[in-house]
């Protein structure tokens, strides 16, 4: 199937494109300004395409509510934690988004976030934000989703927990505002996510039944997941970036470091470029080592009239003679002069 390329601030994003690498800050500026500034110039050193930020507030999140659900009991970073407390907590002041995108600009990275409401969509735009992405737990949000593709920027979704069915309603929700760019994630919204349920296969499976370029979303631990996920296929990894482990954040936990991030970069663009093509054969600089090749020699001197046998010829480097599938069509054969010892056998010297 062909995929068009989307475009982000210039940069293209599809299947023949080196993979657009997204560091996301998230919670990890720990309510400091300072270091969210900081994360972003680590980011851009590393190499990233893009730095994204969480744009909500606790209360369009959720309720500030003790009923059950509303606080966190799966295994992870977060148990025991009220919803809203950790929201409170976590969030990107409003305020500080100005400024953000301005080291970003600076810096040479592309700013964009995840928008969790109508709120978020209207502070992006102030800013002229170049795309939105919708986080895994909102793709079921499909007002949303059509919220960020009325806008007209391209938009990424993210569809950690989706069956097929929800990541094509979700595709489907952004078409349906009028989206012409949309990029899906493949995602394991587990935190550190298990890296034997990463799926990846099924990120190529998304990308040819429906028709958008897709790529991971990895909150693995390392950068193999986002390597493997590169010669694949994917068009995009995106990755939790923080400056240092302590003072440790809300995501710090699963969160690589910049010289992870540079690692995943480089790793990635390899993995891009080691897919190549389809078809076997050598490539330019194998060329050259066509001649240590083995083919058909003589391995005494043959008189002229004698015929080639299995003694007096050999399948040896270099490969400058007859290729040796020949090797039985010429035995019995006489030869058409005399043949030195280490001659390379061509077919004018057989009779």
């Amino acid at each position: 199937m062909n995929i068009d390329p989307i475009s982000i601030a210039g940069r293209r994003i599809g299947p023949n494109e080196p993979p657009y690498i997204i560091a996301e800050l998230s919670a990890n500026h720990g309510g400091d300004l300072e270091r969210a500034k900081r994360i972003i110039r680590l980011a851009a050193k590393a190499g990233a395409d893009a730095i994204k930020f969480q744009v909500y507030t606790p209360d369009n999140m959720t309720l500030a509510c003790d009923m059950p659900g509303f606080t966190i009991e799966a295994d992870n970073p977060w148990k025991g934690r009220r919803l809203h407390d950790l929201y409170a907590e976590a969030q990107t002041p409003y305020e500080w988004f100005p400024e953000l995108f301005q080291v970003a600009k600076d810096a040479n990275i592309t700013p964009f976030a995840s928008v969790f409401g109508l709120d978020a969509i209207e502070a992006m735009e102030r800013l002229n934000a170049p795309a939105y992405k919708i986080a895994s737990f909102e793709a079921v949000d499909h007002d949303l989703i059509s919220a960020c593709a009325k806008t007209g920027k391209p938009l990424i979704i993210s569809t950690g927990l989706c069956t097929n069915a929800e990541a094509a309603e979700a595709l489907q929700a952004a078409r349906s505002g009028g989206g012409k760019q949309i990029a899906l994630l493949k995602c394991n919204s587990s935190y550190p996510a298990d890296p034997a349920e990463t799926n990846l296969l099924a990120m190529v499976a998304m990308q040819d039944q429906l028709g958008v370029p897709c790529g991971y979303s990895d909150h693995t631990l390392g950068v193999a997941a986002s390597t493997a996920a590169c010669a694949l296929g994917a068009c995009i990894i995106e990755k939790h970036i923080i400056d240092a482990r302590d003072p440790p954040t809300a995501d710090s936990t699963f969160s690589a470091l910049p010289d992870e991030i540079a690692d995943l970069v480089k790793s990635c663009r390899i993995a891009f470029y080691s897919r190549g093509i389809t078809t076997l054969g050598p490539t330019p600089r194998e060329k050259p080592s066509l001649a240590f090749r083995r083919s058909i020699y003589a391995a005494q001197d043959i008189a002229a009239g004698e015929s080639f046998t299995a003694k007096n010829t050999a399948v040896i480097r270099p490969g400058l003679g007859l290729p040796p599938k020949q090797r039985s069509k010429i035995i019995g054969r006489p030869a058409k002069r005399a043949i030195r010892r280490g001659e390379p056998l061509s077919q004018d010297l057989i009779g």
